[in-house]
């Protein structure tokens, strides 16, 4: 390993560490991962030719920007996606179309409510994705729940509850998406084999967290009606089977017209921004709806997609000069080739740095066998896309759910850390022990 090579992974480091006291330093994250991203950057500019070798030395600069061009497509693709489904779902829910989502949640329990949020998100997310279930949920959940302490907790259960609900579905979670796509898991396979571990390691969290709340919600706090006056109830009700159908329809959109996912999004923010605007027509509001749909994108935390930016670019550097490759070739070696452990600590590392190019790397690592553990469903697989999915409810900044919910609460990394880590990692390995347990005497 070269000594740039150590630079840059000093960098990232230090930067992640930087981001994880983010409440001690005072400094924004996002402004962090944009300097720790430019200055990766810079670093692998500074002696490209020991990374890319074949390339000639006069192409080297457009080898490059090619090479950037092509990441950050990937990263705008996916800042794409959650500008559109967070707009969709503050125009969903700006116009009262959660609200009988809201009402079927609806109890003065607060842990009969922990359970409800537990498996509404658990199921959404293997519908939609766990990114758009993350956005609606805690939306809604603003309405349920006053005190912000209790919130944070519910909060992070949806982001164990997401990431679980996606690991169990092959359009609910980016990497799984990836998986499915490739070729290497099936849905059946993946329903039927995966189903059981991703809901144990929700349960258990779960199961943990109620201890967290006692007692009941004050009648004068509990789950205020939204007042909602330009817009009737069936047009409500369209709005939301407009914008949840809508998300539910852009994996469709996707197989239909192989553009990419974001494509559809805005598909559904364009029919549903229309809608309303026509809706609003008949009301006796003065400002206009295009207005106020404006004024929701103006509200979208720019923070948070700063962050993400600057994440997804500072990772690509580390693709890009081979250290994720290295590492999942040294994990394989240094245990022998055991799947548990070797896929058991790809999901850790998951919760630290985006689990997009760990898979990716993975794919490109192990080529698929046509029997034993790495065919097609075979126990690699599988665990790679319960592993990958779970693992990133670890920590805050390690999943996409998680890092909306972070932007969306303010919830800090120590908190997280110290609060709900352990929780997550306990349900974590519950779902792998299940899933050995499938493997040995089931199937």
């Amino acid at each position: 390993m070269s000594t740039l090579t150590l630079v840059i992974i000093t960098v990232f480091v230090v930067g992640y560490i930087c981001i994880a006291t983010e409440s001690l330093l005072r400094i924004n994250k996002a402004a962090i991962a944009l300097l720790m991203c430019v200055f990766c950057w810079t670093l692998l500019m500074m002696a490209p030719g020991s990374f890319y070798p074949n390339v000639a030395p006069d192409g080297l600069i457009g080898h490059i920007s090619e090479v950037i061009e092509h990441h950050l497509g990937d990263a705008a693709g996916t800042l794409f996606f959650l500008m559109g489904a967070m707009t969709i779902v503050e125009i969903v829910d700006s116009n009262g179309g959660f609200n009988f989502v809201r009402d079927a949640l609806k109890t003065r329990s607060k842990r009969k409510l922990m359970w409800r949020v537990a498996f509404m998100t658990f199921f959404l997310s293997a519908i939609l994705d766990n990114l758009t279930t993350s956005i609606v949920m805690i939306m809604v959940l603003r309405k349920l729940v006053q005190s912000r302490s209790e919130r944070l907790i519910y909060a992070a259960l949806i982001v164990i509850a997401a990431n679980s609900g996606g690991a169990f579905s092959p359009i609910g979670d980016v990497t799984t998406i990836m998986l499915w796509i490739k070729g290497v898991i099936t849905t059946q396979g993946v329903l039927t084999e995966i189903f059981i571990p991703s809901l144990v390691s929700m349960v258990i969290p779960a199961f943990i967290l109620q201890y967290s709340l006692k007692g009941k919600f004050d009648k004068s706090q509990n789950l205020p009606k939204a007042e909602v006056t330009q817009f009737t109830k069936v047009q409500r009700d369209i709005i939301f089977w407009l914008g949840v159908g809508g998300l539910v329809f852009v994996p469709i959109f996707k197989t239909i017209t192989h553009l990419p996912p974001f494509m559809g999004i805005l598909l559904v923010l364009g029919i549903l921004w229309t809608v309303t605007e026509i809706f609003h027509h008949n009301t006796s509001e003065d400002d206009t709806m295009a207005k106020r749909v404006s004024d929701l994108l103006s509200r979208i935390d720019l923070s948070t997609i700063m962050f993400f930016l600057g994440i997804l670019m500072a990772v690509a550097v580390l693709q890009e000069i081979g250290v994720l490759t290295r590492l999942g070739e040294g994990l394989n070696e240094a245990f022998n080739g055991n799947h548990y452990l070797v896929t058991g600590i790809i999901g850790v590392l998951s919760s630290i740095v985006d689990n997009v190019p760990l898979v990716a790397g993975c794919m490109g690592m192990y080529p698929v066998q046509p029997t034993g553990d790495m065919a097609v469903d075979g126990i690699f697989w599988q665990l790679l896309a319960y592993c990958a999915g779970v693992g990133g409810s670890m920590l805050i900044i390690g999943s996409a759910a998680g890092v909306v919910v972070m932007g969306l609460e303010k919830i800090t990394f120590g908190w997280y850390m110290k609060k709900i880590t352990w929780i997550a990692f306990v349900g974590y390995l519950a779902g792998i022990l299940v899933y050995w347990l499938e493997r040995t005497f089931i199937f």
